[in-house]
């Protein structure tokens, strides 16, 4: 069970040099800002643009744009930092894999918050004040459909992170475009959940704007939906499909220490 490696045993994750780690969290940081900046910028820009107009299909298409756009950058620039996570559902679906140890997980965690919070405080000052609308559920959707949605998407996210960018033996074309991917998933999941509850998928991504606008209302539901998303996905990709190549590897690193 990968359940087994979470951040002891696997010998990737012997990690002794804490400078990486905090070269990790700084480019956690800068990544997540860049990408709250486009995504939650776009937002306030196509607000002041329509009045402040309820969510249109325009709006929707903006919206998936640029976080499609922005979070393809953000993790291309940092993906052979950090690994690119700017999510921290992504960082606790490796930390469940085994992809990554605890410490390093809560320093990712830290940076990424901090770099959105950054992102939405610079916004409402060189926008003059405008609001960082937090996420909200829309009229006629409940927690409970809102939850289910960002389980779902999450799922979806960090399925495709762990395919793309986290498995061993995706080489060549597929690790070139994994940010491309990763980018194009989001969108999609903005397009097809963005007008039920805003479509998060990131815990950073809502806590900014809720914290710079001081609106918690129903925030629980972009914390706990993601993380279990991300956390299924980590699991089930690290058991069904991870696993065999995993102790494939350790039976070569026996046979290697042997010889």
């Amino acid at each position: 069970m990968p359940i087994r490696g979470i951040a002891i045993r696997w010998p990737e994750l012997e990690e002794t040099n804490p400078t990486d780690a905090l070269r990790g969290a700084l480019a956690e940081f800068i990544s997540t800002l860049i990408f709250v900046f486009a995504g939650e910028g776009s937002g306030m820009a196509f607000n002041k643009l329509t009045d402040d107009a309820s969510t249109t299909p325009a709006g929707l298409v903006a919206a998936a744009l640029a976080h499609a756009f922005g979070l393809f950058v953000a993790v291309s620039v940092s993906f052979n930092i950090s690994g690119g996570h700017v999510n921290p559902a992504v960082t606790f679906g490796a930390f469940l894999g085994g992809h990554i140890n605890l410490l390093r997980g809560i320093l990712y965690w830290i940076a990424q918050l901090l770099g959105s919070t950054v992102a939405c405080l610079l916004l409402k000052f060189s926008s003059g004040g405008l609001t960082t609308s937090a996420f909200s559920l829309s009229t006629g959707v409940s927690v409970w459909n809102a939850f289910v949605l960002e389980i779902v998407m999450t799922f979806g996210l960090v399925y495709t992170v762990y395919a793309t960018a986290f498995d061993k033996r995706s080489e060549g074309n597929i690790k070139i475009i994994a940010p491309i991917a990763i980018g194009f998933i989001v969108g999609a999941n903005i397009l097809a959940g963005g007008a039920f509850d805003g479509a998060s998928m990131n815990p950073a991504v809502s806590f900014g704007p809720a914290l710079v606008s001081w609106d918690w209302t129903n925030h629980w539901v972009y914390w706990v939906g993601p993380l279990i998303g991300g956390g299924i996905a980590g699991l089930v990709y690290e058991f069904f499909f991870n696993h065999t190549n995993h102790r494939q590897i350790h039976h070569e690193q026996l046979i290697s220490a042997h010889d």
